[in-house]
């Protein structure tokens, strides 16, 4: 199958079979008869699995081209399993900007139990050689980056990685597969935030893996089962229909973020616009090569470079709603320094570029001129 196929078909029976319905039944069930101790028709409990949650695993799954999908209450209970493939002392090297939530989850929760993380600017992988050490377990990459719309190279990375037998995951999240697809690039993890763009209408909270190797898939499936932190049959049945339209809305997410850029990026009262499809924009030339298009996302400072500035702008936007996530269908703005990425100590978010006039906006696939209108009556 293609892609846009994929969305709608991949890892899908065509009908239930219970009774032909054409869309997976939400099976919202926490147990199941036997026949006899043992004796079940494949679920047992849906902590464990549920057909609702098995037909978003296996959708997952296809539209990364892996082999097996696993789906978590959130983004974060998705890093949090792949952090439990960790012992005590080992060490993990991130890319020194990534969405705050992480950052939070490595430092705050995960140093605590012993793990080590390194933070380095992966735009350049020299960098991630120097901190590789025999402690070292795992690459840990985000691209596009949250909120700099930093782009690493999936493909070097993965042959740091390879080189020295480290496990490589990457956030897919701002990507998703309808840009680029990691696994097919070299990475072992695929993660995604499915809250965003694959859920796609902000009204779900879910997290995803896809591996492609069954003995790393079996340990995460453990870890997943012994902790607990699934995501129920509605959100899981709700994701499902958000990936059926991934495709369309990636494509409109696309054209309207380029001219959003663009737009920007000549506004007077506008300094630095960060969005990967500019040609003087950081490894440009890998991201044209490793995404299909470049993305919805688009950052940018204004040029009174102020805290208060920046609220004015976003509190005054109209068809733009002032709200934390990103990847719905309506268009969302953002203050990375007050909301997204507040757990990032200041100094360290401003030495990353994340200063307290930048704005993330998430553009939806309203009507150009109206965003277009929106942004320029709120600059004013």
């Amino acid at each position: 199958m293609k892609f846009n196929t994929k969305t709608i078909h991949g890892g899908q029976h065509n009908t239930d079979p219970a009774y032909g319905s054409v869309m997976p039944p939400i099976y919202q069930t926490s147990t199941y008869s036997q026949t006899t101790p043992g004796g079940h028709k494949g679920f047992e409990y849906s902590r464990s699995g549920n057909p609702t949650r098995k037909a978003l695993e296996d959708a997952l799954a296809s539209i990364e081209n892996g082999s097996y999908g696993l789906a978590f209450g959130s983004g974060l209970a998705a890093i949090d399993a792949v952090l439990k493939l960790f012992k005590p002392g080992d060490e993990i090297i991130s890319t020194n900007n990534l969405y705050g939530g992480s950052y939070r989850l490595f430092t705050k929760i995960f140093e605590g139990f012993g793990l080590k993380f390194h933070f380095v600017d992966m735009q350049n992988t020299a960098m991630i050689d120097a901190v590789i050490s025999d402690k070292t377990k795992l690459i840990w990459v985000e691209t596009p980056t949250n909120p700099m719309m930093n782009i690493i190279d999936i493909v070097a990375v993965s042959k740091v990685a390879k080189a020295h037998n480290l496990l490589l995951a990457v956030d897919n999240t701002f990507a998703t597969p309808y840009l680029q697809q990691p696994l097919d690039l070299g990475a072992d993890i695929v993660m995604h935030s499915v809250t965003k763009y694959l859920g796609g209408h902000s009204d779900l909270v879910l997290g995803g893996l896809i591996v492609k190797d069954k003995e790393l898939a079996d340990r995460l499936y453990f870890i997943q089962n012994a902790s607990g932190a699934v995501c129920g049959p509605q959100d899981s049945f709700l994701a499902l229909r958000g990936i059926k339209t991934l495709h369309v809305r990636m494509q409109r997410h696309c054209e309207n973020g380029k001219a959003v850029a663009h737009f920007l990026k000549e506004h007077p009262k506008v300094d630095q616009v960060y969005w990967p499809g500019f040609e003087d924009h950081p490894n440009h030339d890998i991201a044209k090569r490793q995404m299909n298009d470049f993305g919805g996302m688009v950052s940018f400072t204004t040029k009174n470079d102020s805290l208060e500035g920046a609220v004015s702008v976003v509190e005054n936007l109209k068809v733009f709603t002032l709200a934390e996530s990103l990847g719905g269908v309506e268009s969302l703005a953002g203050h990375p320094a007050t909301m997204t990425h507040a757990s990032i100590p200041k100094e360290q978010r401003e030495n990353l570029g994340i200063k307290d006039s930048l704005i993330r906006l998430s553009v939806g696939i309203e009507d150009i001129d109206d965003l277009l209108e929106d942004l320029k009556q709120a600059l004013s």
